[in-house]
């Protein structure tokens, strides 16, 4: 690595001050841009609901609706049909859902494709139809891209790169890249974020969280202020290319000690907040048929690799490739793996990470009451959860699992996807860290599947789960970990005799105290009183009104005091 050291990962990839990244993204931000923007934003809003609105009606017209409040509906949905377009209203809400974030652009397809994963908190019928938003986005004219290049890296293009092919190799909803050539001669690919895209993603986040909270108000169950704001952070982070740097930094740090797990050199001279340039790994996709024709014992030495690398970002690490799919990997020569696109991560904290990994082994080790105890334990709740019915509901779906652990049948990620799921419908909630972790260990699975249509997910995750089980608790990472906290405990016992003489003291002075008398109280309310009395026959009679007043004055005064 090049000029700075890899993060560690107990810092993360993310160094910057959050006050300092505030002040960044307002200077994106300028009124009438946002003001512009909410427009069309609204007019998309409006429509889908007036759209989703027509959907219901035609839904029940479908199943036979009828009544006056039928007709009514009906009568509404005509009305809106005149401001929609006739194609999209046409569709279900899911479809009219997608085509609308398609055309809110490249922010609002992000947005449904982190959407897509939620199956926890959204309809699976939504999330199925978010799937089938664009991953591939019209490429940005070269021209473009080399004078982002050039501002960036302060120097002309040429001077840099011998060769840069201008056809993109991938065009995202945030960056394309392009495969180049160093004038030392590596190859290296260019990935550029593209024009515009920051300041537009800066101004959808602010409305976002602005409509997230009044959204929050009305249907609280789906947490739209939580996703939105977990879209918003995964997102930002995305457009700066310094931080997938640092991203790709920390991971070849943590597999230092693993050759044969490969992550793209950082060429940090020639790259920026919006350009970054890493070394080009010449492999193949895990699907391609030349790597499918290898011989048995590869193709199986590739599935225990994969298996070891994710199951450690996970399970080890806290810190994992958060965007895995097929074309995120590649199969190099030499029996390799690399990793790419490390631009989306995920975390976990160390109390996390020990619950998820003692949730994984309990499942491989058909654990099912553990299982649940430790799904249930990482999740959020609130006073209408149903903790126990959830647990209960856990140990159901689980047992299913028991003798169905290939692939093709029911998975292990499959297995705690449908698990989270149950969370919505206990009321638990549970961080976004732990669906992208479903989503890597779906991959993991779905690639050892194309490898070898004999994978078993239950023989190779026991043995990479007790490995990683058995280091998290061995020994040496006890007597560590010892080490670590040994400040703290000592501090607490010396702190444990102050404590508990301050305490005694405390409790002393209590019992101390003169008891009360039991009728102090109750004679001066009744000497108030009298006094009110009194005062209120002076008023009633006649009588000098300033002794009525000094009564009355005086019968609050005892009323209100408190006898000792």
């Amino acid at each position: 690595m090049e000029e700075s050291p890899p993060t560690s990962p107990a810092t993360g990839p993310n160094t910057r001050s959050e006050p300092r990244r505030r002040v960044d993204r307002r200077a994106y931000i300028n009124i009438p841009g946002l003001a512009r923007r909410g427009r069309a934003t609204i007019r998309q809003v409006v429509s889908l609901l007036f759209g989703g609105f027509v959907a219901s009606v035609e839904a029940s017209r479908r199943r036979g609706g009828r009544g006056l409040l039928f007709r009514f509906r009906a009568m509404v949905a005509w009305v809106f049909r005149r401001f929609l377009d006739p194609e999209i209203s046409r569709q279900p809400f899911p479809a009219q859902l997608r085509i609308r974030l398609e055309m809110l652009g490249p922010t609002y397809v992000k947005l449904g494709q982190i959407l897509s994963l939620r199956q926890d908190i959204l309809p699976e019928v939504v999330t199925d139809e978010l799937r089938f938003l664009l991953s591939d986005l019209p490429p940005v004219d070269f021209d473009q891209i080399q004078d982002i290049i050039e501002s960036e890296l302060h120097r002309p293009i040429d001077e840099i790169f011998a060769e840069i092919n201008p056809l993109p190799l991938g065009s995202a909803s945030i960056a394309q890249s392009h495969w180049a050539r160093l004038a030392s001669g590596e190859q290296v690919i260019l990935k550029v974020v593209k024009p515009g895209i920051r300041d537009l993603l800066y101004r959808d986040a602010t409305l976002l969280r602005t409509t997230a909270r009044f959204l929050q108000l009305i249907i609280p169950r789906y947490q739209p202020k939580r996703v939105i704001d977990e879209f918003c952070e995964y997102t930002l982070r995305e457009v700066e290319m310094t931080l997938e740097a640092k991203n790709g930094e920390t991971f070849a740090e943590n597999f230092a000690d693993e050759p044969d797990v490969v992550f793209p050199r950082i060429y940090r001279r020639y790259s920026g907040n919006r350009v970054l340039c890493m070394e080009y790994l010449d492999g193949l996709r895990p699907d391609d048929e030349r790597v499918r024709s290898l011989p048995a014992d590869e193709r199986r030495r590739l599935i225990d690799l994969g298996a070891e690398a994710i199951l450690r970002m996970l399970y080890q690490d806290g810190f994992f490739h958060a965007d895995l799919h097929p074309a995120n990997l590649l199969v190099l020569p030499d029996t390799k793996i690399g990793f790419l696109d490390l631009g989306m991560v995920g975390h976990f904290d160390p109390v996390l990470r020990h619950s998820l990994l003692e949730l994984f082994y309990s499942l491989v080790m058909e654990d099912f009451d553990g299982a649940a105890r430790h799904l249930a334990s990482v999740s959020q709740t609130d006073p209408r959860s149903d903790v126990s019915g959830f647990r209960t509901a856990v140990r159901e779906v689980a047992r299913r699992w028991r003798h169905q652990a290939r692939f093709e049948e029911f998975s292990l990620a499959l297995l705690i996807l449908e698990c989270i799921q149950l969370g919505g419908r206990y009321r638990l909630y549970f961080p976004v860290d732990m669906v992208l972790m479903v989503k890597a260990l779906v991959t993991y699975e779905g690639v050892g599947y194309i490898l070898d249509p004999e994978f078993s997910v239950a023989e190779v995750s026991v043995r990479h789960a007790s490995r990683i089980f058995r280091q998290e608790y061995s020994p040496k990472r006890l007597w560590i970990e010892l080490q670590r906290v040994a400040p703290d405990i000592v501090d607490a016992l010396l702190k444990t005799p102050r404590l508990v003489s301050e305490g005694l003291a405390t409790l002393e002075e209590r019992t101390r105290r003169r008891p009360q008398r039991a009728l102090t109280g109750v004679r001066a309310t009744l000497f108030g009183g009298a006094c009110l009395v009194s005062g209120a026959i002076l008023v009633g009679l006649g009588g000098p009104w300033f002794l009525a007043v000094i009564l009355m004055i005086t019968g609050l005064l005892l009323s209100l005091r408190r006898g000792e």
